[in-house]
């Protein structure tokens, strides 16, 4: 009987964590956060970037992932949270490309 309640118990608190965990799945979000953050370094080390370019968009990167932990901070991402995200990051994106081909080169 005990056995019973015990594993009932767990797989009660089995489905919860994983239903708790799927809420706030990020990782679409974290890879091209990641994919991003590349790009500017690669763009730094072979000049395409100057500093102050690489700057803003580190910056533009930081307030997205601040903006990530602060969505991810109730256990939940919404559809808009996660919207706005994508957004910001489609601006980044685009700020990216500008920056590495306006024929500015670091000095």
């Amino acid at each position: 009987m005990k056995v019973k309640i015990f594993g009932g118990l767990m797989v009660a608190l089995l489905a919860f964590t994983t239903i708790a965990n799927a809420q706030t799945n990020t990782q679409a979000i974290n890879r091209r956060e990641h994919r991003q953050e590349r790009r500017i370094n690669q763009g730094v080390r072979n000049g395409e970037l100057t500093r102050n370019e690489a700057h803003h968009l580190r910056n533009d990167e930081r307030r997205i992932a601040a903006e990530k932990r602060i969505a991810k901070a109730d256990g939940r991402v919404t559809r808009n949270e996660r919207r706005n995200i994508r957004r910001d990051q489609n601006r980044t994106n685009r700020a990216i490309y500008r920056d590495k081909h306006n024929d500015r080169l670091r000095g």
